[in-house]
């Protein structure tokens, strides 16, 4: 049985935004996230769904934000290194930008709500990694400013994580997530392919 979202109960509007009337926020999608302690499970295909979008939203117009987040010299979070930099697959080319974060919510902080206002849309559209942390802060933060964010399922991914009740898997996690921000956030499309 589905429960009714506080969208529904709030007369949210539930339209997914397009790659016409929106501006498309990418998070943390950095070579962090591709091995060693903090590779995320799935992170392969959710990186291609991503490249697929970015590239479609290239030939749309679209206003590309590239947030990243700086975590210092020496961890896994260096942009200054290779392990920080963002993956090649979804590197921004000369011209679009980059914010660069420190904390989950990519508007904390940084000038991505100055980027989002000029871009002048309402509607984002969000996808990256992790879903359970900077995904949902950052949709979060867009729907406390007035913002209406779309996030994009496959184009996201977490790890397993363990808690009070015992262990969570990626898949749980990443569902979850993504269940929190279509209760009142935004609207969650399953598919890159879902976004016209």
């Amino acid at each position: 049985m589905s429960a009714t979202t506080l969208r529904e109960l709030s007369g949210l509007d539930q339209t997914p935004a397009t790659l016409a009337d929106a501006t498309l926020i990418l998070v943390d999608y950095q070579n962090t996230y591709t091995r060693g302690v903090m590779e995320l499970t799935g992170w392969q295909p959710a990186l291609e769904a991503a490249a697929d979008l970015l590239s479609r939203a290239r030939r749309a117009g679209t206003k590309i934000i590239h947030v990243m987040n700086d975590g210092g010299v020496g961890t896994p979070y260096d942009i200054t290194a290779e392990i920080g930099r963002i993956h090649p697959r979804v590197a921004p080319l000369e011209g679009e930008t980059v914010v660069v974060k420190t904390v989950p919510n990519g508007f904390v902080g940084t000038d991505l709500a100055d980027h989002v206002d000029a871009a002048g849309h309402e509607n984002l559209l969000i996808a990256g990694f992790m879903t359970h942390m900077c995904v949902t802060f950052t949709a979060e933060g867009a729907f406390l400013r007035g913002n209406r964010p779309t996030i994009v399922a496959d184009a996201s991914a977490t790890r397993p994580l363990k808690s009070a009740a015992g262990a969570v898997t990626a898949a749980q996690l990443h569902d979850s997530a993504l269940a929190t921000i279509a209760d009142l956030y935004g609207v969650v499309v399953a598919s890159a392919s879902d976004v016209k």
